[in-house]
């Protein structure tokens, strides 16, 4: 197909890792499927890109190209995760008006290299989307990058408004048992969930908090998008799918979309050299578990994920849980993972790294898809980000589960109660229940039933492929290439 008469896709992931990582492996299937892709970035995350991989991540190549839009916040260059909050509420406020000059002028290239638009691809957080591809008549699809249960606690935010146990009356609820309160009524959730169980932006006494009430309009949104598509296969998530699919028209489930994008792309191909790792990449785990091969599924991988954050006290209760347990670990430290600290591995409390010579390697960050893949590793200690809970079921591995915030605690619990994968720390983290934890997941009984159901969710993850691919190719058929769709 000539250049000019590809289809062109422009993809509008929301500005945080953990987003712009699911919608990266989507732009490159579509790009493989035969799509032009304009990938858009926020201007603060394109500097981040090229520091940690250079400028060659971001110089694109024929039919794949970047452009930037600012996200309305004053000018930075720290290499640090932005607040939520403040990116949530400007990025709805300011983003659209860029976004429409965008398009337009992608419309107007004069070189005749680039197509013009045909679809727009934008996070399901960044809604606006829906309303720049309408103005110039053309499908959005909204890329949901989340668990389907985490959509269905949103979308119950107004539920739970409504029967007086959102927005808390006063911060005492936090602590004197309220969050335990059954919600057993919520349409396609679990039967064991708890208030605290669904995402924490309702956890406030504000009734106009910028969280809160941003996550619920983005999610009804939803609804006036051509289709939804989301990170997640039936077999899982089936009850919450299903309650999706009775408020949104056109839902497509097209995961675990890492066991996607190795079918449709091909590696060691030129799509290699496009990244979009907001950190650089410590090209040393993989080795350094290589040398533990021949004692598989003995090592305790632990990565909290790109925004979590946590006290110098937290830090060092996890350290010295770690240091107990007795097992090699790989653990993966943010610069910025401690509050108000810029050199997070330097907290790790003092006689640390001497108690667990020979048998830890601390990282700023890593392949995680290529390291859970990896043999050697037995337990994954999560903050249980979507993209780790799918990798992690993926490769099969269980999980020690320590959520921080949004639908983290609606995955842990998932994941607890439902799938049988994991079991919680528990949120005053003590490193005697690390210690305990860990060992547990390892060697104990509870561990092997849990080794157990994470294989057979890995053979289940695996068998879902057909289907995902199926449902891949009907919704660029009959959405994104449909002209019927236009200007829905």
């Amino acid at each position: 197909m000539a250049a000019g008469d590809k289809p062109h896709a422009v993809c509008v992931p929301f500005p945080a890792q953990g987003h712009v990582t699911p919608m990266m492996k989507l732009a490159k299937v579509l790009y493989c499927k035969g799509f032009h892709v304009t990938f858009v970035n926020t201007e603060y995350n394109h500097r981040r890109l090229i520091r940690s991989r250079g400028p060659q991540a971001v110089a694109g190549l024929p039919g794949f190209r970047f452009a930037t839009i600012p996200d309305g916040l004053p000018h930075s260059d720290a290499d640090a995760t932005q607040d939520p909050a403040a990116l949530c509420d400007s990025t709805m406020k300011t983003c659209l008006p860029h976004l429409k000059s965008l398009l337009d002028r992608l419309n107007n290239d004069g070189d005749g290299g680039v197509p013009p638009v045909t679809c727009v691809v934008a996070d399901n957080i960044m809604s606006f989307g829906v309303d720049a591809a309408k103005e110039i008549g053309v499908p959005c699809l909204l890329f949901w990058t989340a668990s389907a249960c985490g959509y269905m606690g949103y979308r119950h935010f107004q539920f739970l408004m409504d029967e007086g146990l959102a927005p808390l009356k006063d911060e005492e609820q936090l602590t004197n048992g309220f969050m335990d309160t059954p919600v057993v009524w919520a349409p396609g959730m679990s039967k064991h969930m708890r208030l605290k169980d669904f995402p924490t932006f309702l956890r406030t006494t504000d009734p106009n908090d910028v969280l809160m009430t941003f996550q619920l309009q983005e999610v009804e949104r939803s609804e006036y998008a051509s289709a939804v598509v989301i990170n997640t296969f039936d077999e899982l998530e089936q009850p919450a799918l299903d309650a999706m699919r009775a408020i949104i028209p056109a839902v497509y489930t097209i995961g675990p979309l890492a066991s996607v994008t190795e079918q449709v792309v091909v590696r060691r191909g030129p799509l290699d050299a496009v990244s979009c790792s907001l950190w650089r990449e410590d090209q040393s785990c993989l080795a350094w578990l290589d040398a533990r091969k021949p004692r598989p599924r003995s090592v305790v991988y632990v990565n909290f994920g790109s925004v979590t954050v946590m006290s110098g006290q937290e830090l060092a209760e996890f350290a010295w849980g770690l240091a107990r347990s007795g097992y090699d670990f790989l653990w993966v430290v943010r610069p910025d993972v401690v509050k108000g600290d810029t050199a997070s591995a330097a907290a790790l409390p003092p006689g640390f790294l001497e108690a667990t010579e020979g048998r830890g390697l601390l990282a700023s960050w890593c392949d995680q898809e290529a390291v859970l893949r990896h043999e050697a590793v037995g337990l994954f200690l999560t903050h249980s980000g979507w993209n780790s809970t799918l990798e992690s079921l993926g490769a099969g591995v269980p999980m020690l589960c320590w959520p921080f915030f949004a639908e983290q605690q609606t995955n842990c619990r998932y994941k607890c109660v439902e799938w049988g994968v994991a079991m919680e720390v528990g949120d005053d983290v003590r490193r005697e229940a690390v210690q305990a934890r860990i060992r547990d997941a390892m060697r104990g009984d509870k561990g092997k039933e849990m080794a157990r159901r994470a294989a057979e969710w890995r053979e289940a993850a695996a068998g879902s492929a057909a289907r995902s691919l199926a449902n891949l190719d009907r919704l660029i058929n009959d959405v994104l290439l449909s002209p019927a769709r236009l200007g829905d």
